[in-house]
């Protein structure tokens, strides 16, 4: 039970500190449904992993109606995670969300209906996820990357990197941007090897040129 408390402890501190919105930790308890989802969810996990399954599920509904926001007791949540105004997050049974997330409104993590065992996705630590992303299936978003808004992640996402898009690509890694072709511009192989064949005639001929020069 203490370190239950510890737990909603850092839950408000994270909020008050990434929000600039949040003025008192009062306002956060009593206003943000992102806190008080995840102060169910805590309580509801409890249960789950004791054994108590219907008291968990029983937890779960009355957070998503308060809420809006649908967190399966069976999922593992890490410390200091921040949904931010939350409204539409869903977090499905096998997810994992690492210490130091933050989840903003209508997020997925969920299954792609093809999985069984393990079917929804690892977020690793200090991950931001945008509003309206959804990561389906059961991939592996790697520490400190952020997910932009919008964007639909169906394989995974290495650390530090941002991600972007449908499906979503690798636009930067470790602070650098990372070129990428899409499936329309993606360069021509065949044409590739012309245009590398042309430039080594040329070179040829030029040679040539050259020693007939030489000769005359």
């Amino acid at each position: 039970m203490l370190q239950y408390f510890r737990g909603i402890k850092e839950d408000l501190e994270c909020i008050l500190d990434r929000d600039p919105a949040a003025t008192s930790k009062l306002q956060i308890w009593l206003f943000y449904p992102g806190f008080k989802a995840i102060k169910m969810y805590r309580k509801a996990h409890w249960f789950y992993t004791h054994h108590m399954v219907f008291a968990a599920r029983c937890i779960a509904f009355h957070c998503q109606e308060k809420t809006q926001i649908d967190i399966h007791p069976a999922a593992k949540i890490g410390r200091r995670v921040f949904i931010d105004h939350g409204t539409g997050v869903i977090i499905g049974e096998t997810a994992e969300v690492g210490d130091d997330v933050t989840i903003h409104q209508d997020v997925t993590l969920g299954g792609t209906g093809k999985e069984i065992g393990k079917r929804h996705p690892t977020v690793g630590n200090g991950v931001m996820i945008g509003a309206g992303a959804k990561i389906l299936g059961a991939v592996k978003i790697g520490d400190n990357s952020k997910i932009a808004a919008g964007s639909i992640v169906l394989h995974e996402i290495p650390e530090n990197c941002t991600a972007v898009g449908i499906p979503a690509r690798v636009v930067r890694r470790d602070g650098k941007r990372v070129d990428y072709y899409d499936q329309v511009n993606i360069p021509d192989p065949v044409q590739h090897e012309i245009d590398s064949l042309r430039a080594e005639i040329e070179e040829l001929k030029a040679q040539l040129r050259i020693a007939k020069g030489e000769q005359e």
